[in-house]
């Protein structure tokens, strides 16, 4: 192993150590849910959006705030209701005295002018207001007024939503899903898990208190390092293949897919599960990808860039096991 080769593994390892830290740090606030807090943290470190669905009170907002205290960052909290307009998100102009007492339009940042956003049940919010989040998630900027306002980086969004099928929510657009690099579903925890909860949570807030494990400084490191982390080709040709066997009306297409799918995953898709698989080779303390973690990545990836047929919609036909099936055959252990 020559020098370069040796200063990349311990960097690795390095890296590895303080993910691990990291995830064993938000296992005490979130407990009995260790995969989904592996899977935010891939999101987070791939530099990706995560929208986290499940019922109320299964603590997806206080690993929002664990995640922010843990990384060092600041967490800016937005509650979703139908009366939210977009600029109680993106910030407006307002009239305001300068130095020498005269009146001039200024411009007043809203919430999302911080490192880390959690949008809190964004499937209450109107389409309208819904949308305010587009261009930040896409671009890193607001415009208002004609102006141009970047956003700090690196820049995060952290949703959750009730299920679609709760009163009062709006599904959001395909094109917004897009956006999200993985779509994370909130299980409801076991009995074990319920009362390791109460040794933690019953008289406190464990978010409130966590300690930085990390600071941006060192995350930022670890984001540049992951893109380090070596994709071979045949693992390229691999995530193609998975992406295009979801087109419905591919020559690559799915049987399933080609039944059940009006639309099939995006090109943003291909390049969220390899962004994705890096970091998770990284938490493994490898410097190249594999195909299992692909699999692993897959279906949070592609479960809400599918769309179903209304037809299959109404038979309730399930997306995940209609995933599985696609993944089970393209990726099939060798």
């Amino acid at each position: 192993m020559d020098a370069e080769a040796r200063r990349l593994a311990g960097q690795i390892d390095a890296a590895r150590d303080d993910l691990e830290r990291v995830r064993a740090a938000l296992n005490t606030v979130l407990v009995g849910q260790a995969p989904l807090v592996t899977q935010v943290l891939v999101g987070v470190f791939a530099g990706g959006h995560l929208l986290l669905e499940g019922l109320p009170g299964l603590g997806k907002t206080q690993l929002a705030k664990a995640l922010a205290h843990a990384l060092g960052f600041e967490l800016a909290r937005v509650q979703c209701t139908p009366d939210l307009k977009p600029a109680d998100i993106t910030g407006s102009e307002v009239l305001a005295r300068d130095g020498s007492g005269a009146q001039q339009l200024q411009f007043r940042q809203g919430p999302v002018f911080a490192s880390m956003l959690l949008a809190d049940e964004i499937n209450r919010a109107t389409p309208r207001t819904q949308a305010a989040l587009l261009e930040a998630m896409q671009e890193h900027q607001v415009t208002a007024a004609g102006a141009t306002h970047r956003l700090p980086e690196p820049f995060w969004l952290l949703a959750t939503q009730n299920p679609i099928e709760l009163e009062g929510t709006y599904p959001l657009p395909e094109a917004q899903l897009d956006r999200f690099m993985m779509k994370l579903p909130v299980s409801y925890p076991d009995a074990d898990s319920l009362l390791a909860l109460l040794d933690v949570s019953l008289d406190d807030e464990p978010a409130a208190r966590l300690a930085a494990v990390i600071d941006p400084r060192r995350c930022a490191s670890i984001v540049a390092l992951a893109r380090q982390v070596f994709i071979a080709e045949a693992v390229k040709r691999t995530a193609v293949g998975l992406v295009q066997a979801t087109q419905p009306r591919g020559p690559e297409a799915h049987p399933r897919a080609s039944e059940h799918l009006r639309y099939g995953a995006s090109p943003r898709a291909l390049q969220a599960l390899l962004r994705g698989a890096r970091v998770l080779a990284l938490l493994d303390g490898r410097a190249h990808v594999a195909s299992d973690d692909l699999r692993a990545l897959a279906l949070p990836v592609l479960r809400h860039r599918v769309l179903l047929t209304i037809e299959s919609e109404v038979d309730g036909v399930d997306v995940d096991a209609l995933l599985e099936d696609v993944v089970a055959e393209r990726l099939s252990p060798p």
